[in-house]
């Protein structure tokens, strides 16, 4: 049998014009399409750009891509919620099929979560959609428990799923 070798590392800008391709073709599976979700952000193309150390004002932040046999197949990544000290963002978690079911988006999650924890974030909001059902498994997974309405200030307003988690 055949490994995939899978390694998480932070973004970098020669990953940024695949990672984009990933966010939008992954948005549209799922419907994520137009003005209100995630992968129609501005930052979607450069997200090196937006996170990490290389982001304007913005170094409390983190994207991680992962990649198999050294190509890209997602990303998921964690930024202060609308410049909060306290909450973060859960931010663009986005697999290609062949990069589902290897428990890739966990440990794409738990390490932004503990990146969070490290910035001394005390919570963890996300938005997402209904058709999204196992990325939501995973979040319950994880701890995050569902609310009734996205947090004030959220952007994505074509989201209908919306929770959060202490950390």
């Amino acid at each position: 049998m055949k490994s995939n070798p899978v390694t998480i590392r932070p973004i970098q800008p020669s990953d940024d014009a695949e990672i984009c391709r990933i966010i939008k073709q992954v948005g549209a599976e799922f419907g994520a399409i137009g003005d209100g979700f995630g992968p129609s952000d501005a930052e979607v193309l450069a997200m090196s750009a937006h996170y990490g150390q290389g982001a304007n004002d913005n170094h409390n932040s983190c994207y991680l891509v992962a990649t198999m046999n050294g190509l890209v197949v997602g990303g998921c990544g964690v930024a202060p919620f609308q410049g909060s000290l306290h909450t973060c963002e859960l931010k663009k978690l986005f697999l290609l099929p062949q990069g589902r079911g290897r428990g890739i988006g966990k440990a794409l999650t738990l390490a932004c979560l503990a990146f969070a924890k490290e910035q001394n974030f005390r919570r963890c909001y996300l938005d997402t959609l209904k058709t999204m059902t196992t990325a939501i498994e995973l979040y319950q997974q994880l701890g995050f428990t569902h609310l009734d309405a996205p947090l004030a200030a959220s952007e994505h307003r074509g989201c209908d799923v919306w929770m959060i988690k202490t950390l």
